[in-house]
C-alpha cells in the first residue's frame, strides 16, 4: 500500500492526496507559523536547528543609504545566531529553476554588506513577547540575550549565513545548483527544503 493515509478518530482510513498550494503566500504563512517545517534535525542531526522568525518581507538594502531594494520572504535566526535567509517559491513558478538562485545570491551579498544589526534587532523586538521567544530559542540556562545579538553580528560580518530555498517540489535543476554551491560557499551554507502539501481527497473533491 503506497501513499499517505490518515486514521480518523472513528478508525476510518482516509487517503491523502498530494496537492499544490493555492498560493505562494499560503506556504509562506505556514512557514512563519510553523518554523519547524524547515527540518532543523536534517540540517544538523547532532544539534538540530531551532528557529526564531525575525520578520517576513524584511527589506535588504543595496547601499549604505538605501532604505531597502528587495524584500526577503523570511529571515530566521537559529540558536547559534546564524542568519537564515529563506526564499519561497511554488514548483509551478518557472523562476524556481534558475532565476531564484541569482535572486538569493543578490540578497545574501547585499545583506552581508548593508544590513544593520540594530534594524534587525529593532524589527524583531517590535514583536509581541519577543524577549520570551528569544529565551526559548537559546535556553534559559544560556539566556544572555546581548551575547546572542553579538553573535548574530559576528556571523553576519563573517558571511556565516544560511540560504534556504523552500518549495512544494524542488526541481532537479535547482537541486544540482544548491548541491554545487553548498560545497563552495564556506562559511555560508545553502540548502533546499521541500514542503509538500497533502489534503484529504474528500475535502479536495468538495472544494473543486
Amino acid at each position: 500500500m503506497g501513499g499517505i493515509y490518515l486514521i480518523q478518530e472513528q478508525g476510518q482510513l482516509v487517503e491523502m492526496a498530494e496537492t499544490s498550494y493555492q498560493s505562494e503566500d499560503l506556504l509562506q504563512k505556514l512557514l512563519a507559523d510553523y518554523p519547524s517545517l524547515l527540518a532543523g534535525e536534517q540540517i544538523d542531526s547532532a544539534a538540530p536547528r531551532r528557529w526564531l522568525l525575525v520578520s517576513r518581507e524584511i527589506l535588504i538594502p543595496d547601499s549604505e543609504d538605501s532604505g531597502g531594494r528587495w524584500a526577503l520572504d523570511h529571515l530566521f535566526l537559529d540558536q547559534d545566531g546564524i542568519p537564515t535567509l529563506v526564499e519561497v517559491k511554488r514548483a509551478s513558478d518557472s523562476r524556481i529553476r534558475r532565476e531564484v538562485v541569482g535572486q538569493m545570491l543578490d540578497y545574501a551579498a547585499n545583506a552581508v554588506n548593508y544590513w544593520s544589526i540594530d534594524k534587525i534587532r529593532t524589527q524583531f523586538e517590535a514583536k509581541r513577547d519577543s524577549e520570551q521567544l528569544l529565551i526559548e530559542l537559546i535556553g534559559e540556562d544560556n539566556a544572555n540575550t546581548e551575547k546572542f545579538w553579538q553573535q548574530v553580528t559576528t556571523n553576519l560580518q563573517a558571511g556565516k549565513i544560511r540560504l534556504i530555498f523552500v518549495a512544494d517540489k524542488i526541481p532537479v535543476e535547482l537541486q544540482r545548483i544548491v548541491e554545487f554551491l553548498n560545497k563552495q560557499m564556506n562559511p555560508a551554507e545553502i540548502l533546499a527544503v521541500e514542503i509538500k502539501q497533502y489534503v484529504w481527497t474528500e475535502l479536495e473533491d468538495l472544494s473543486s
